[in-house]
């Protein structure tokens, strides 16, 4: 059992927890994640190790609770345990001195950025951070990045807050107004990473993505997490979880991602019924 020390929400439904695991935060890197499992039956799902402390032997992840498992996960409290946490998994991130490095994060995105923002800066780059959010409230990390980045641009698509448009079209703002780029990580939704590589590539600026979202078993044996990259096969949680996006063919990615959207949809109906039930329940017994 691993015993969570911090649990405290961000921003809606988006949820930090620091976890005690030892022997993952003495030995994770930058770009490496965790499977997690909250209990005996429980989904087995993949998550970014944001940060971690060795003197404490914790761990760091941060949560967007969207289906049945990530929103049972975020009902947990400090004090409360997961049963499994096992990593750290995957390649961690290919970090050198680029010259000036922009890490871009889409909504819960930004905690997976976080990490090689942060590694980035102690290779001795120039780093940029650019977060995105649908609206201010959905704008996570903004003060940590400020702690390590030289620069630091939130956006917004309301236009509640920072700048008013999509992450993309503030990294193309600083392209056309002669910032020398050299790297560019880009880590969220699907759609977004896509929109990144298709900027970024006619510029010739290496340009990486974290293929989280398609992960599933976590150790290459389910076959889950199968993607295409430079016409090539590759397992995302054995193979990356970062690969260059100009060779990444995100059409057959989006496919595959939709594979057990109704299955999800499900889960988390199924989970939900059940949870109004038992506060039903419980309103009646109090009574």
């Amino acid at each position: 059992m691993y015993k969570i020390v911090v649990a405290e929400f961000l921003a809606e439904n988006i949820k930090r927890f620091v976890i005690e695991a030892p022997k993952i935060a003495a030995k994770r890197k930058a770009g490496q994640f965790v499977i997690i499992r909250l209990n005996e039956g429980g989904e087995r799902i993949p998550l970014t190790i944001a940060d971690s402390e060795t003197a404490n032997g914790t761990i760091t992840i941060i949560v967007q609770g969207i289906g049945k498992t990530t929103k049972e996960l975020n009902s947990l409290n400090a004090g409360d345990s997961i049963l499994d946490v096992v990593g750290p998994l995957g390649k961690p991130s290919h970090i050198e001195k680029f010259g000036t490095a922009v890490s871009i994060g889409g909504g819960v995105g930004t905690a997976i950025a976080y990490p090689t923002a942060v590694a980035l800066k102690q290779a001795g780059n120039h780093t940029i951070s650019i977060i995105g959010g649908r609206t201010k409230d959905l704008v996570i990390l903004e003060k940590e990045l400020k702690q390590v980045c030289d620069e630091v641009y939130p956006t917004t698509d309301d236009g509640s807050y920072g700048f008013h448009g999509f992450v993309t079209q503030k990294l193309k703002e600083l392209i056309d107004k002669g910032t020398k780029i050299d790297f560019v990580l880009a880590i969220g939704p699907i759609p977004m990473m896509k929109a990144v590589a298709d900027t970024t590539r006619p510029y010739g600026i290496k340009t990486v993505v974290s293929l989280n979202p398609v992960m599933v078993d976590g150790t290459g044996m389910c076959g889950g997490c199968r993607a295409t990259v430079d016409n090539k096969t590759v397992f995302v949680c054995v193979d990356g979880p970062e690969f260059d996006a100009h060779l990444v063919d995100f059409a057959t990615l989006e496919r595959r991602n939709r594979t057990y959207k109704e299955k999800e949809k499900e889960s988390l109906h199924d989970y939900m019924c059940h949870f109004e039930k038992a506060f039903e329940d419980n309103l009646i017994t109090s009574k």
